[in-house]
């Protein structure tokens, strides 16, 4: 089973799949370092017998668990496929889903999961702990040695060359699935990630608001180290949208000011409650 990087599709067994398109537009990982390597460690192989770990990345929603893995992946030169896990996600959803074909046949859809094992790149399941025990149990010989998944759907069972790398991310919130034991103990190691330093979220927030208002950014900046303390759930991710739609008032000449700007932004995206941390930084 070779692929090129121009392949749509793919034949194992006899049966041709047809493969998902990587992701291509990645923000830039910024700061943080330290949790970059230890999921790059994760994923190194140190002699020929060697397989890579199956890392979990958990932290608060908008924390940049997404980036950090695409950046990972980024640094190892690897395709980034990502799936977006969900209470609804079936294990053929996961796999590889029968569709009908234009010539009223049946055509098999591989899942980002399974075409990042055909192709050797790097699979984010996004969101895991929100995915029942029946998907997760479909992934089970994938997440240790036989690094293999069975199609029902395609009565193929489908490899993972040495190339293929995973990590599920997985938020801190109460609308999550417990994960089963044997699934537990197959994604290891967990890795935190916390909300970033002040510096990093100015940097972070520059590099994706392009001409971004100082005082802007400022204010943005002062909201969000004020939740933080507070131990809000606010993140950076929640700072760029304010940012972005303050500067968007400001273009429109609908605020007056900057403060006036980020102070109607706030409401209008995270709500009246938001507005006091405002005050507070």
């Amino acid at each position: 089973m070779t692929n090129s990087p121009s392949d749509t599709t793919t034949v194992i067994d006899g049966v041709t799949l047809h493969l998902a398109r990587p992701i291509t537009e990645i923000p830039p990982w910024i700061g943080q370092r330290e949790v970059l390597l230890q999921l790059l460690a994760a994923w190194t192989c140190f002699s020929e017998d060697d397989v890579p770990l199956n890392p979990r990345l958990l932290g608060k929603p908008g924390v940049g668990k997404t980036t950090l893995a695409c950046a990972a992946a980024r640094e190892l030169g690897l395709e980034i496929f990502i799936v977006q896990a969900t209470t609804d996600t079936r294990p053929e959803d996961l796999l590889v889903t029968p569709v009908l074909a234009p010539d009223g046949g049946v055509r098999y859809m591989a899942s980002p999961l399974v075409t990042a094992m055909v192709r050797g790149g790097a699979c984010i399941l996004d969101e895991g702990n929100r995915m029942s025990e029946k998907s997760w149990a479909s992934l089970a010989p994938l997440l240790d040695h036989r690094r293999s998944v069975d199609s029902i759907v395609a009565g193929v069972t489908i490899p993972a060359p040495s190339e293929f790398r995973f990590v599920t991310t997985m938020n801190e919130d109460a609308s999550t699935y417990e994960l089963p034991e044997y699934i537990h103990s197959r994604l290891m190691p967990q890795i935190f990630i916390d909300f970033p330093e002040e510096d990093e979220e100015r940097a972070i927030i520059r590099a994706q608001v392009g001409g971004v208002d100082d005082n802007v950014l400022e204010y943005v900046l002062g909201f969000l180290q004020a939740a933080h303390l507070a131990d809000l759930r606010y993140s950076v991710r929640d700072g760029l949208n304010i940012a972005r739609y303050a500067m968007k008032l400001l273009h429109r000449k609908e605020a007056a000011d900057a403060r006036d700007a980020v102070d109607t932004a706030l409401k209008l995206s995270l709500g009246t409650d938001a507005e006091m941390f405002l005050s507070e930084s």
